[in-house]
């Protein structure tokens, strides 16, 4: 089945041919090139988390291996710290420390570019000049609607069902993506919950121009988190108190909790099953709902 929503259509928009409307989160530490280029090679668009990289040496040679491993669309994660958290535990990234890995990425050809944490929009508009795209990441409503007046193409809203990026005020990802559908005008990409075919369809009828994948794919083969990482993934009760700690107190700030979607994955798998998966399950049910074109628009 194809699949064309308005984030297909605007990767379009700079030749870029997106067989999925699936996202890869910007993960710490494991948002490397083997494991982005494997989520791009099986009709994703992989990301390649920056954070992860210290010196223009170290993001240039992962930029090459990035195009050695995959020919198709993928984009770079720029993680914005906010002020107030500047400074500590090596949080220290504003946006001009990434302008230089923004120049290797253009010259690189990239075409999609990710924000998140905190307002970005000196490096949005650096890749509006260079004709690219700028996706933000929010973990609110109302800070979409400020990515949106800045600029951004599109916004992922992050539901409080996620983890890694919390706010107060953060609301659900069903909350966030029928009211952001509601009270913006640009692509919108759901996350935050999500870990099946189930959960893919339900985002895109809520709203959502793509689902962006993090806690799910944590534990694939393809991963580089370490053994313990992914056991913790794979074995974690999604009832225990400390989840809800995390999840919905924000408490437990460090501590290895996922989120709720990792209470679909029972084994590890590959990105390719992973993502095979999501889409077969999710054309098999539209199929009993009694859809019967080989093509579905969603815009």
């Amino acid at each position: 089945m194809i699949w064309n929503t308005r984030i297909t259509e605007l990767l379009k928009s700079v030749n870029l041919d997106l067989k999925y409307p699936i996202i890869m989160g910007a993960f710490a530490i494991i948002g490397r090139a083997e494991f982005a280029a494997a989520f791009s090679n099986t009709g994703g668009l992989g990301i390649l988390t920056a954070l992860n990289f210290r010196t223009n040496e170290e993001f240039q040679e992962e930029i090459e291996k990035m195009n050695k491993l995959t020919n198709k669309p993928y984009g770079v994660n720029f993680t914005v710290w906010p002020p107030q958290v500047r400074g500590t535990t090596g949080r220290d990234r504003n946006e001009e420390s990434y302008f230089d890995f923004l120049d290797i990425a253009l010259d690189a050809g990239v075409k999609v570019f990710t924000t998140s944490a905190y307002k970005a929009a000196s490096i949005g508009e650096k890749v509006h000049d260079a004709g690219c795209v700028w996706f933000h990441k929010s973990a609110t409503v109302k800070h979409a609607i400020s990515a949106e007046k800045h600029g951004a193409d599109a916004v992922t809203i992050v539901g409080l069902e996620g983890t890694g990026f919390k706010n107060p005020n953060q609301n659900t990802t069903l909350v966030n993506m029928t009211m952001a559908r509601k009270l913006l005008k640009i692509p919108l990409i759901a996350a935050g919950g999500i870990g099946d075919a189930r959960g893919f369809l339900a985002a895109l009828a809520m709203g959502a121009d793509a689902v962006c994948f993090g806690s799910a794919i944590m534990a694939t083969k393809e991963s580089p988190a370490s053994d313990a990482w992914k056991k913790q993934v794979l074995y974690q009760d999604i009832f225990d108190e400390k989840f809800y700690k995390k999840i919905f107190h924000l408490e437990l700030r460090d501590s290895p909790v996922a989120s709720m979607s990792v209470g679909h994955v029972n084994e590890e798998t590959s990105i390719k099953q992973f993502i095979e998966n999501i889409i077969s399950n999710a054309e098999k049910i539209l199929r009993r709902w009694g859809f019967e074109e080989n093509e579905i628009t969603i815009f």
